[in-house]
């Protein structure tokens, strides 16, 4: 279901409204264009491994992102509900890049 408001009111939180928004973001806009471990995400986005890992948690647990593989063999992916409520997750990136 497009335009979801649990969905929006969801993206907003996770990405707006909590600390490390702005980088949950940045890891969602890389695993949208190809799927990446956590490692290539702290490579691409220069940042620490363990946030990576911490950031990675907060966006399966809101069911996200989705991985495949096992401990250090984990590749990420954007999950199907974010597939689904991609106008609203590209809605949210538009206005948080313009209040910058």
């Amino acid at each position: 279901m497009a335009n979801d408001p649990y969905a929006m009111k969801l993206l907003w939180f996770v990405f707006a409204a909590s600390r490390g928004g702005a980088n949950r973001l940045k890891i969602v806009s890389l695993l949208k264009n190809k799927p990446l471990n956590a490692n290539q995400l702290a490579k691409e986005l220069g940042l620490d491994y363990k946030a990576i890992l911490h950031h990675i948690g907060v966006l399966a647990k809101n069911n996200i992102i989705t991985s495949v593989g096992e401990k250090y063999n984990v590749t990420y992916f954007v999950s199907s509900f974010l597939e689904i409520n991609i106008d609203s997750f590209n809605e949210i990136a538009e206005k948080l890049e313009k209040s910058k």
